[in-house]
């Protein structure tokens, strides 16, 4: 008996797919897609949701000190001259940032192994931002299933495809 579906693809497009429909299905909180991709997309996203809880509280707070360029009010830089140069003009700011413990940045990183980049973007191109899937995990998700042993996600039957007849199904999280 196969540990996997091979999902009629080569094994580069297969974790490609994988891949894609995890970090959809973590991004959008449901997707629809065949039963057999269902199945095992749900194993690889329950896997990293599981990865999330064991390490949400794993950080330090760390206070840090910046350099960052003093703006005008239209959001400029301010300069100032010295020696004949125009100059940047900085103050320091304290912060306080989260610093991940080795456990939760491993567990980060193999979140990342799994998850593709998503990019939220706005009304313009430009506008466009990363978004951090992995901080999602830990901030949003884990602590919203801290309490459950598992089963984050439901698979719900919604009927056959038109073209080829295949069972469609939704996916998605709790």
């Amino acid at each position: 008996m196969a540990k996997y579906r091979k999902l009629g693809r080569t094994s580069s497009q297969r974790k490609a797919l994988l891949r894609n429909q995890v970090t959809q299905l973590l991004w959008h909180g449901r997707i629809i897609t065949t039963e057999a991709k269902a199945k095992e997309v749900r194993g690889i996203a329950e896997g990293l949701i599981a990865l999330a809880i064991k390490e949400k509280d794993n950080f330090d707070e760390v206070t840090v000190s910046a350099k960052v360029p003093q703006k005008d009010k239209d959001g400029k830089r301010v300069k100032e001259v010295k020696d004949g140069k125009k100059v940047t003009v900085y103050t320091t700011e304290e912060k306080t940032i989260k610093k991940d413990q080795p456990s939760r940045l491993h567990a980060r990183r193999q979140m990342l192994r799994v998850l593709y980049d998503v990019k939220e973007t706005g009304s313009k191109r430009s506008e466009s931002k990363k978004v951090d899937l992995a901080n999602k995990l830990f901030d949003e998700y884990a602590p919203k299933y801290a309490g459950r042993n598992g089963g984050y996600t439901r698979i719900v039957k919604i009927g056959q495809r038109k073209g080829d007849g295949a069972l469609e199904v939704v996916l998605e999280l709790i």
